[in-house]
């Protein structure tokens, strides 16, 4: 978890970052159904055509709620190490504080990218601890408001829709507020509390 005063140091930024492999490129078959009565149902079946899928790369940053993303045909330290490349020339001279996952292609024995990029910092969330990681909630966002029964009839129609919902979430972006439910602890049943 970050302390506040990280986010007040100047030429600082956080970002979170992640891979959501597999992304599907799903034609749905689409159609109608003639009703006996003469009405017509319109909609999608279950079945539905695999037209190949796409590795995206996010990078969510912290203090502004933005999102930078690239889309890679796998999931390798190569490709990995390719968009931090991209993120550490978008800011140049900037210490980089980046919050990963334990997968293993963020995570070599003998680091020596790090040790070219001195000015970035990875910081790893504890295992079965996903949910600390922002860009995680920002692909579930993604995933519910964009991907989800949508149809693509190729691998490009999937990327320049959500290359499209990137450039629309970034106009209104804004910094995820974390908040804490107030939890109301059930009493014990009386029958079960003198057993």
């Amino acid at each position: 978890m970050w302390l506040g005063s990280i986010w007040h140091r100047p030429r600082t930024r956080s970002s979170s970052a992640l891979t959501k492999p597999s992304i599907q490129a799903l034609e749905h078959a689409q159609g109608y159904l003639k009703l006996p009565n003469g009405r017509t149902l319109t909609g999608q079946s279950h079945d539905y055509k695999r037209n190949g899928t796409t590795t995206l790369f996010a990078a969510f940053e912290v203090a502004t709620g933005k999102v930078t993303a690239a889309h890679k045909k796998r999931r390798r330290r190569v490709e990995f190490l390719d968009f931090m490349n991209d993120i550490v020339a978008a800011h140049a001279d900037t210490a980089i504080h980046v919050i990963l996952d334990n997968l293993n292609t963020h995570k070599p024995r003998n680091d020596r990218w790090l040790k070219r990029h001195p000015n970035v910092r990875f910081h790893f969330t504890p295992t079965r601890a996903s949910w600390l990681n922002q860009v995680e909630i920002w692909f579930s966002i993604l995933q519910g408001k964009s991907l989800h029964g949508a149809s693509f009839t190729s691998v490009a129609q999937l990327r320049e829709h959500i290359d499209a919902f990137i450039e629309t979430y970034n106009q209104h972006a804004k910094p995820f507020v974390w908040t804490k439910a107030r939890v109301h602890q059930k009493r014990i049943k009386v029958r079960f509390a003198e057993q």
